[in-house]
């Protein structure tokens, strides 16, 4: 069943919660800055997948200015949004990414994948649409960590809220998903802490084969 994304409320408003600043906002710019780390010289075509309103795009915008970067969005508020900030963008989602077979380096898929009723599907695009070799980054959260600190901080209304997850993975599964899709798994960290079971997010650096 399609997801009704607007009633998905952390797909919306984000950068009105980046602006609030805090502990929330340096742990947003320290996940972009791994997710960063990751970019080589090699990627020279990069795709953000689901690229919000922009707060990642943005960064990848303004630190690569000799790299060809698009965002893409199924949102269209969203995308507004990032044109709003010059932001390059098109409106679309992953099962019908009308892009060029082999035609790009690197696709990130930050904060996405989880949100995803096809996953088969959509890394089955985006295998059609990497280059041979090139590059895909996955951040998913991890949700059980989420929900039990918002439980132990009193946020009764955030735990149980309605994030539009559908799929729950952790490193070991995610390993398995994409094996299966036909790529070679480079490197998966666990942010902050190297224990999945204590961390907020895993970042994966997969490589089409």
């Amino acid at each position: 069943m399609p997801i009704d994304y607007k009633k998905t409320s952390s797909l919306l408003y984000q950068r009105d919660q980046y602006r609030k600043g805090g502990i929330g906002r340096w742990y947003w710019d320290w996940r972009d800055k791994k997710i960063l780390d990751f970019i080589k010289k090699k990627h020279q075509d990069i795709l953000d997948i689901g690229c919000g309103e922009g707060i990642t795009l943005e960064k990848l915008v303004n630190k690569y200015k000799d790299k060809n970067i698009l965002g893409v969005d199924v949102i269209v508020e969203n995308v507004d949004i990032c044109k709003k900030y010059n932001l390059p963008v098109v409106l679309g989602d992953v099962y019908g990414l009308k892009i060029k077979e082999e035609s790009i380096d690197l696709c990130i898929l930050s904060e996405v994948i989880e949100h995803l009723d096809n996953v088969g599907l959509a890394l089955e695009n985006i295998k059609r649409i990497l280059r041979p070799g090139g590059d895909l980054i996955i951040v998913f959260p991890n949700d059980t960590f989420f929900k039990i600190a918002r439980i132990l901080f009193l946020k009764f209304k955030e735990a149980f809220a309605d994030y539009g997850h559908i799929n729950h993975f952790s490193p070991w599964s995610i390993e398995k998903i994409l094996s299966r899709a036909g790529f070679e798994i480079i490197k998966i960290k666990n942010t902050p802490f190297g224990f999945w079971i204590l961390s907020l997010h895993c970042l994966v650096l997969a490589r089409k084969k």
